[in-house]
C-alpha cells in the first residue's frame, strides 16, 4: 500500500501533575531528515527517540516537538533576577555602541534563555520515560495512518494517469497504421515534382532506410511494459516511491522518442497529452514514500 510522505500526529500522556505532549509532522524529502526538540529532562533519551521515529517513518523531512506541562505549585516558574540584570546591562551597552534605540526590555528579556527557572531540579523517572515513549509511539502511529490515507489518494491518481497514458498509446497505434503509407506518398510526390526520371529501385531502398528510422514499434512495446511495471511496483512494494520515480523517467524517455519519430500532427498531439499526464505523475511521486 502506498504512503504519502506528508503527515501529522499528536499525542499526550499524563503522569501525576505533568502532561507530556508530542507533536510530529512530516513533508517530502529524498532521505530521512529528522529534527527533534525535547525538554532538557529528556535530552539523554534523544538518540533513542530519534531511532524510534526513523525506524517507523523511513523517509521524509520530519519535525518532532515534545513539551512537558506542570500544574503543581511546587514547580511554579520564577524569574532569574541575576540573568535579567546581566541581559539588561548587555543590551544597554550594545545599544549605545551601535547607536540603536534601547528596546522594551521585558518583551525582549523574558524570551531569553535562563530568565525563567524553577526551584527544583528533577531527574527523569522510569514512569516519566515510559509515558513519553508511549506519547511518541502514538503520535508516530497517527502520522503513519495519515500517510496511508494520503497514499490511498495517490494510488487513485497514479492508476488514473497510467490508464490515460495507456489509452493514448492505443490511439497512437490507430494513426501509426496509415502513417507509413502517407510518408511514402509524400516523398514520392515530392520526388516526382523535381524530376520524372529517377531510379525506382534506389528510391525503394532509401525509403526503407528512412521508414526504419521512423519505426516506433520498439518504443510502443517498451512504453507499454513500463506502464505495466509501474502498476506492479505500486501494488507490490512497501515503499516504492524512489523506484516509481525511476520508472516515470523511463516512461518519459519513450514518450519523447515517440514524439520525435511520429512525424504526424495527430500523433504529436497524443504525445503532448501523454506528457501532461506524466508530469502530474512526477509531481505526486515526489511525495510518495
Amino acid at each position: 500500500m502506498l504512503q504519502s510522505m506528508t503527515g501529522y500526529g499528536k499525542s499526550s500522556q499524563i503522569v501525576g501533575t505533568k502532561k507530556i505532549t508530542v507533536e510530529i509532522k512530516s513533508l517530502n524529502s529524498k532521505q530521512m531528515d529528522l529534527s527533534t526538540r525535547v525538554p532538557s529532562l529528556f535530552r539523554e533519551k534523544d538518540i533513542e527517540i530519534r531511532s524510534m521515529i526513523t525506524k517507523a517513518l523511513t523517509r521524509g523531512k520530519v519535525d518532532m516537538f515534545m513539551t512537558v506541562e506542570d500544574t503543581s505549585a511546587s514547580m511554579a516558574t520564577k524569574i532569574n533576577k541575576e540573568a535579567v540584570e546581566s541581559y539588561c546591562s548587555q543590551i544597554k551597552e550594545i545599544s549605545s555602541e551601535v547607536g540603536l534605540q534601547e528596546p522594551e526590555f521585558w518583551s525582549v528579556v523574558l524570551r531569553l534563555p535562563e530568565v525563567l527557572k524553577t526551584d527544583s531540579v528533577e531527574e527523569l523517572s522510569d514512569e516519566m520515560w515510559s509515558a513519553a515513549k508511549k506519547a511518541v509511539e502514538d503520535a508516530v502511529a497517527q502520522l503513519v495512518e495519515f500517510r496511508k490515507q494520503e497514499g490511498a489518494q495517490l494510488e487513485k491518481i497514479f492508476t488514473e494517469k497510467i490508464s490515460n497514458i495507456g489509452a493514448r498509446l492505443k490511439d497512437v497505434e490507430l494513426y501509426d497504421k496509415d502513417r507509413v503509407e502517407k510518408i511514402k506518398a509524400r516523398l514520392r510526390d515530392n520526388l516526382e515534382a523535381l524530376t520524372k526520371d529517377y531510379d525506382k529501385n534506389r528510391f525503394e531502398q532509401e525509403l526503407i532506410f528512412y521508414i526504419e528510422k521512423l519505426d516506433i514499434s520498439e518504443e510502443k512495446n517498451r512504453l507499454s511494459n513500463h506502464l505495466q511495471y509501474f502498476m506492479q511496483t505500486m501494488g507490490a512494494e512497501e515503499a516504492p516511491g524512489k523506484k516509481l520515480g525511476f520508472i516515470a523517467q523511463e516512461i518519459g524517455r519513450e514518450v519523447n522518442t515517440l514524439g520525435s519519430k511520429s512525424n504526424q500532427s495527430e500523433m504529436q498531439i497524443l504525445v503532448v497529452k501523454m506528457k501532461d499526464e506524466l508530469e502530474q505523475i512526477k509531481e505526486q511521486v515526489l511525495n510518495t514514500l
